[in-house]
């Protein structure tokens, strides 16, 4: 299949969750990676590059609307198209 759609540029603040004013769903019609402190994460829900942070799920714990409880982690950010 040949993606002929040039890949949008990656913004410095980004979520998965389609309700934050931070999702841009074009980002994700391509496939990203996050790099935190050198080293790939796969379960990021949302990253700020120019302040340095990830938030990942904290387990399995959920809050009262059924969204996982994130924790933020902090260190060099590093994102790109694969």
């Amino acid at each position: 299949m040949n993606d002929t759609t040039p890949a949008p540029a990656l913004p410095d603040h980004l979520s998965i969750d389609p309700r934050s004013p931070h999702h841009v769903a074009a980002v994700f019609e391509h496939d990203i990676g996050i790099r935190l402190n050198d080293r790939e994460r796969f379960d990021v829900a949302e990253y700020c590059i120019s302040e340095g942070w990830v938030k990942v799920p904290a387990g399995k714990t959920v809050d009262r609307k059924g969204q996982p409880l994130l924790m933020k982690l902090k260190g060099k950010v590093e994102v790109f198209y694969k």
